[in-house]
């Protein structure tokens, strides 16, 4: 019939998203009763939690676990310092100048970058993690029965869950080695109309692609025309590249999302919008609307960690893991067509003539080595090509890290077990 196995079962998927079918694990998929389920149908972190530590011969590779360089002892401290200062503020619902001091503090997590120089505590708006962020901005923007999302057609899977939970059309634009490719996001304007493009400009998951300059003032140039609000997702807090953000670029329309979850602690669930210029006050209502703000205890702890120089210490620690890591990958796997960045937590390799993402990853996982294919990363209408991401998997020990490339590099010298004959 000429379709891979990966896409048969993205399509199992979508329809058991869509409520059309029921998966039964030991049992089958059968197709759903009349009676949908309400509400999301898969879980949004899908990956069965592995403890890194645990030596069974299997090493994950899917999601890049942070290592521990620090930030539980730091959190311990900060914790015990917040500890001492509740007062009866614990005891009311917080207002929306309640967490003024910590956005204030939060200011020094962008003291790197010249291009936010301009902005205040009043530009940010605080969340519980990068997903949260997401949900707020399309709260706050989309508008009418269904509306109309943009995505990478290869993108973070949480884009298309948060759309999904707005109740709005997500579609994919065509990416290349930069990432969304201006012409088609203009074309998908014409065709489709559209409220929000979500783009991750300097870390693209999962291609690792970052974006020129001139590509960004293309891109910033058609959401001008068609009026549509970015979200820049900027999660994975790539080290500095020098590029102007999309925030910069676009102040009146941009939404720049950043979380703590890839450098310190995904456990917190602590997260910043930059607002554009003007609509601080709006996201943070929307906030509010949503969830009352962050929890107390979440902005104290958080705030000792700005204050005190440790959150950017402690992100600089974990890049450089990331970056002894990469540099084992790449001296195992350096003939190989890889993407890649200095720091950034995951490796995407494109696949040689032959393989399937999808048969890699499973002749991968027989060698005890788990991957994320492609796949997962293609919305419904997008194409998913032959590659894997490798995540660099800082809490696994480096040792094993190491046997762990070693297998796949192995594994690619072979030819794979379905090709046609």
């Amino acid at each position: 019939m000429g379709v891979t196995p990966g896409t048969v079962a993205r399509g199992y998927q979508i329809a058991t998203q869509e409520g059309l079918l029921e998966a039964q694990v030991g049992r089958g998929t059968f197709v759903s009763t009349q009676t949908r389920r309400m509400g999301p149908t898969e879980t949004l972190y899908p990956l069965p939690m592995r403890d890194p530590e645990l030596d069974d011969g299997v090493v994950d590779l899917r999601s890049p676990q942070l290592p521990d360089i620090g930030q539980t002892a730091a959190l311990a401290r900060a914790m015990a310092e917040a500890a001492k200062d509740i007062d009866m503020h614990y005891l009311e619902y917080p207002g929306l100048k309640r967490d003024e001091y910590c956005r204030k503090a939060a200011l020094v997590w962008f003291s790197e970058y010249t291009d936010f120089d301009g902005i205040t505590a009043d530009d940010l708006v605080l969340t519980h993690g990068g997903q949260n962020g997401i949900n707020v901005v399309l709260q706050c923007c989309l508008r009418g029965e269904r509306p109309v999302v943009y995505a990478e057609e290869l993108a973070y899977p949480g884009f298309r869950h948060a759309a999904r939970l707005n109740r709005a059309e997500i579609r994919g634009v065509t990416i290349d080695e930069e990432g969304m490719v201006p012409e088609a996001l203009e074309a998908a304007c014409r065709r489709h109309g559209g409220q929000v493009v979500c783009i991750t400009p300097d870390a693209q998951n999962p291609t690792a692609g970052r974006m020129s300059r001139a590509r960004r003032e293309a891109i910033v140039a058609v959401a001008r025309r068609h009026d549509l609000q970015i979200i820049e997702d900027d999660c994975y807090t790539a080290p500095v590249s020098g590029l102007p953000s999309l925030r910069a670029l676009a102040p009146e329309r941009c939404w720049h999302i950043t979380s703590l979850s890839k450098s310190i602690s995904a456990g917190m669930r602590f997260g910043i919008v930059v607002a554009p210029e003007g609509m601080g006050e709006a996201g943070r209502l929307t906030a509010q609307h949503s969830y009352f703000g962050v929890s107390r205890p979440v902005t104290d702890i958080m705030f000792r960690l700005f204050e005190s120089g440790e959150a950017l210490d402690l992100k600089h620690r974990a890049q450089a893991v990331m970056g002894r890591r990469l540099q084992m990958l790449l001296q195992s796997l350096g003939d190989q067509k890889l993407g890649w960045q200095p720091g950034l937590s995951f490796v995407w390799l494109t696949l040689p003539l032959g393989w399937r993402g999808s048969t890699f990853k499973g002749m991968a996982e027989a060698e005890g080595v788990l991957l994320r294919a492609s796949d997962e990363y293609a919305l419904q209408d997008g194409q998913a090509p032959n590659a894997v991401r490798i995540a660099l998997a800082g809490g696994v020990p480096e040792e094993r890290f190491r046997q762990a490339i070693e297998r796949l590099k192995r594994l690619l010298e072979r030819m794979p077990d379905d090709l046609p004959v």
